[in-house]
């Protein structure tokens, strides 16, 4: 044990993980070149090339050795990682931890943290936000809610929520856009992006004249929470997640001025939890709870602006 260079295998892990260096050293929060040196460090250890150096291909390429080294120190490192969090986490058994990214804690999540309170006081929950998914079979909480297309593998994956998308601007942007009220009346307009692939603006396209808008103009933030802040403060018109805006149509802070045009995203949510965890009542209530919030599809009628 004392032999192993687990600080390289660590790095390694990422590297198999995340398919490159700089995804793994941003997933790590170590520099490129740490990654780089363990990456040496642990060839030279073994004896063994474990990427490929000679190759056409874009994407990082693994030796065989590679591959198996790759998902047994995932495995392993899964694992350990659960067991740790296990006995970090060890406190009452009326104590659950969510994970989920900022956008839904803030806009989704939160809002009815209250009628949670409400419902199942006797339950301590505790949030945490990370816009990272989890790496296989790892998981910092008891519960997970992502956004995104499952199943990920090393979790129990169950959909939670259909969305939908459509674009969303504030009252005073509208009107200085001229009030438009047809999808292809976004020419001309100020779009904002979401990095979010399930939220580009492609995706309208592919399903609305947009008249000649140009896609690739428009500024792009890192989340959903992100974009849709940017609306609000009339920075342009958001093609938003149905699920995270809801509240801010009630409030009238943003509208939605195309009418019922959306474009519907099945299985847009997810309720992961990690495999091989004892079940816990606290646990099950609070799954039970989440998927009874997600029930409802929070309908609003076609707004006219």
């Amino acid at each position: 044990m004392k032999d192993l260079p687990l600080n390289a295998l660590r790095a390694f892990a990422a590297v198999y993980d995340r398919g490159g260096l700089r995804p793994a050293a941003r997933a790590l929060q170590i520099t490129h070149s740490s990654v780089s040196r363990h990456l040496r460090e642990l060839e030279h250890w073994l004896g063994v090339p474990l990427v490929e150096r000679e190759t056409q291909r874009r994407s990082l390429a693994f030796t065989p050795q590679g591959e198996a080294l790759g998902r047994a120190s995932l495995d392993a490192l899964g694992k350990l990682g659960s067991a740790v969090a296990a006995l970090r986490e060890a406190r009452r058994g009326n104590a659950v931890s969510l994970a989920t990214t900022p956008s839904i804690a803030a806009n989704w999540l939160f809002p009815r943290l209250a009628d949670f309170e409400a419902s199942l006081g006797w339950i301590e929950l505790s949030v945490t936000v990370d816009q990272r998914p989890a790496l296989p079979g790892h998981l910092d909480a008891d519960l997970a809610l992502r956004m995104g297309r499952g199943p990920w593998p090393g979790f129990h994956c169950q959909p939670l929520m259909d969305d939908a998308l459509y674009p969303v601007m504030s009252p005073a942007y509208w009107k200085s856009a001229g009030c438009p009220s047809e999808p292809r009346q976004l020419q001309g307009l100020r779009l904002l992006h979401d990095r979010d692939p399930q939220a580009a603006w492609e995706i309208w396209r592919r399903h609305y004249d947009i008249g000649g808008a140009d896609l690739r103009s428009g500024p792009r933030y890192a989340s959903s929470d992100l974009v849709l802040r940017a609306a609000l403060q009339g920075l342009g018109v958001a093609l938003a997640r149905h699920r995270l805006t809801c509240d801010h149509l009630r409030s009238g802070a943003l509208i939605r001025p195309f009418g019922s045009h959306q474009v519907d995203l099945a299985d847009a949510y997810w309720l992961l939890t990690p495999e091989g965890t004892p079940s816990r009542t606290a646990v099950a209530q609070v799954a039970a709870w989440l998927r009874s919030e997600a029930a409802g599809f929070d309908s609003l009628p076609p707004q006219e602006p």
